[in-house]
């Protein structure tokens, strides 16, 4: 928890002014009422039914390709202990979600880091690599409003990167918790609606869209695939949260879903401008970024010779804080930055670019 005073940019979670608990509210009143016995009795590995079919009819699949997970970075890892053994070759994005980088480390996947453009994960370094012999189990992808980096893989790479799965043989892993947090713009087709060869498996979550507490992603995939998955699942916790699940699917079922994603991103683009203007006003050309067109995340990278661990020593000394660069690359970034937008108000936002320009100050000055 933050301390008094604290303004954080480093945890990519919604304030609590921007959940939807009365919705809530009466979404688990209405789950206990409807159906009290699935609700809070254990259930399948494979998730709450209600909730599993509202998903598969969302992505146009069938039923048996679906695992409704506590979250969906439970559902990565639980992908990863069925795909991956020790020594096998995963790509990843460079900068990547560190917790995907430490998950994967943790299973003994030895790690090959493709470089990210402003349109996503550079496909031709990872075609040529390809070409010269290169044989990945698995290649991760975060495709919209990337975390840490906050581009979009644009249609033509992902389209491209599907040709190559199939040609090489490899999964793609779209791992797209911020799909529906788009703030302008025609939103892109997921990989997993254009795959025709089975080399896809998808990943997303409620806790963008409702809240961080519900703990409720999904995974879709081939059904053989999934049902190894939920093996997997059933042999670690018998089943997943029930209790939440089926509030989810009541407030998915109801419509609520909609009016709370609106109003999520709402609250994202406000604050994404905000910060955006703080820092063109407050640090200026030394700031350097890709504008997100959605999502939760600024990636900053400062000029060379900033050190950004040396900066969240003395932006904690002012009262601000965030994630260094490095901790999302298997070396490097120690010039660049993380700032979460999603759970500080414009307010906040204004005064933690200001106290973050004040230490940036502070360093160059001591250099």
């Amino acid at each position: 928890m933050s301390s008094p005073g604290l303004i954080s940019f480093a945890r990519g979670a919604p304030s609590a002014d921007i959940t939807p608990p009365e919705a809530l509210r009466r979404s688990a009143d209405a789950a206990l009422r409807k159906d009290p016995a699935g609700t809070l009795a254990y259930g399948s590995g494979a998730g709450y039914a209600p909730l599993r079919e509202w998903i598969a009819e969302r992505h146009g699949v069938a039923v048996e390709q679906v695992l409704a997970t506590n979250g969906s970075l439970q559902a990565g890892m639980l992908l990863f202990d069925v795909l991956v053994r020790p020594g096998d070759l995963v790509v990843v994005e460079s900068p990547s979600y560190d917790r995907t980088l430490l998950g994967l480390w943790e299973r003994g996947a030895e790690l090959l880091a493709v470089p990210l453009k402003e349109d996503g994960i550079d496909v031709g370094a990872l075609e040529a690599t390809l070409e010269a012999g290169v044989a990945p189990k698995l290649v991760h992808v975060i495709p919209n409003f990337h975390n840490p980096a906050g581009c979009t893989l644009s249609l033509e790479k992902r389209e491209r990167l599907l040709a190559l799965a199939a040609e090489h043989d490899f999964i793609v892993f779209e791992d797209d918790p911020y799909a529906e947090l788009s703030f302008a713009g025609e939103r892109l087709p997921t990989m997993l609606s254009q795959d025709d060869s089975a080399h896809v498996v998808y990943a997303s979550s409620f806790s963008k869209t409702i809240a961080p507490g519900v703990r409720v992603g999904y995974l879709i995939g081939p059904a053989p695939l999934i049902a190894a998955v939920q093996e997997k699942a059933v042999n670690t916790y018998i089943s997943p949260n029930m209790l939440a699940q089926s509030i989810v699917a009541e407030f998915c079922h109801s419509g609520e879903i909609l009016e709370s994603i609106e109003n999520v991103r709402a609250a994202l683009r406000d604050r994404r401008d905000a910060l955006i203007d703080a820092l063109g006003r407050h640090i200026g050309d030394e700031a350097a970024f890709v504008v997100p067109k959605g999502g939760y995340f600024l990636w900053v990278e400062l000029p060379e010779g900033v050190d950004t661990e040396q900066l969240l020593a003395a932006a904690g000394d002012h009262g601000v804080t965030f994630v260094k660069g490095s901790d999302f690359v298997l070396g490097g970034g120690q010039n660049a930055l993380r700032l979460a937008y999603s759970g500080v108000t414009p307010d906040e936002i204004e005064e933690g670019v200001k106290r973050l320009a004040k230490a940036l100050e502070e360093i160059k000055t001591a250099a």
